[in-house]
């Protein structure tokens, strides 16, 4: 199967993350390459929204990024970070720096949250690799209680991340589907189902504002797949992040 690569493509059809072994997102080792906007045959994202466990939002108290494990770490064991795992996966014409994983050059030729060309070069802030579903917004919907694998493996899941314009994830903040959508129009749909997908995965709840916005988005695309695949939910062993 030939993977796809940027906004325009992943927004235009969902294709299995992983295309063996796809089980409701848990799967065996992970590869990178999983984009969060790739599709499984699991069933209509809608159906997985409604599903979702509500529950109020617990305090943010105790968040702190360092909860889920020093940044980027290579949990696959592919010998590169996971943000460098992600700029491969996403970015065009890519160039590296020493070898094939330190991507120092590379185009999102249709960025999934503006729609707009970006140009990556290392060191300059222009693109960012996005966790679908902020590490914070996790911490205060099931997250906080976790055991430090379990958080670890969240924050270094391609399921859960995506390169983009950098200016315009800069609004999103740690906001979740009621406080915050693409201005890209032509995204929203696949990137709620993301959002879905990644809080069913780990067993994280939504608020009653969210899954009521999760709904109203995926009702315009009732027949948006859910995608699946990614890395474990439990990080490898010596990764600790307590």
């Amino acid at each position: 199967m030939k993977r796809l690569k940027g906004g325009a493509a992943v927004g235009a059809a969902l294709i299995c993350a992983v295309t063996a072994g796809c089980t409701d997102g848990v799967t065996g080792p992970g590869t990178p390459g999983t984009n969060p906007s790739s599709a499984a045959a699991g069933g209509a994202a809608l159906t997985a929204a409604k599903e979702l466990t509500v529950k109020g939002r617990a305090p943010k108290t105790g968040y702190d990024r360092d909860r889920f494990g020093t940044p980027w770490a290579d949990t696959d064991s592919n010998g590169c970070d996971t943000r460098d795992d992600i700029l491969k996966r996403d970015l065009e014409r890519v160039k590296f720096t020493g070898g094939d994983c330190k991507v120092s050059y590379g185009v999102l030729e249709s960025d999934p949250y503006s729609g707009k060309a970006v140009t990556y070069r290392r060191g300059r802030s222009q693109v960012d690799v996005d966790h679908v579903v902020a590490l914070s917004d996790a911490w205060q919907k099931g997250a906080k209680y976790w055991d430090g694998s379990k958080r670890i493996a969240l924050a270094n899941d391609p399921l859960n991340l995506l390169a983009v314009d950098a200016s315009t994830n800069r609004s999103k903040g740690d906001g979740d589907t009621a406080t915050w959508l693409p201005p890209n129009k032509s995204y929203r749909c696949p990137y709620v189902a993301a959002q879905v997908a990644v809080k069913r995965k780990y067993g994280l709840w939504v608020t009653a504002a969210e899954k009521a916005a999760m709904v109203k988005v995926l009702s315009a695309c009732p027949e948006q797949k859910l995608p699946s695949g990614g890395n474990p939910t439990r990080a490898p062993e010596r990764f600790h992040a307590d």
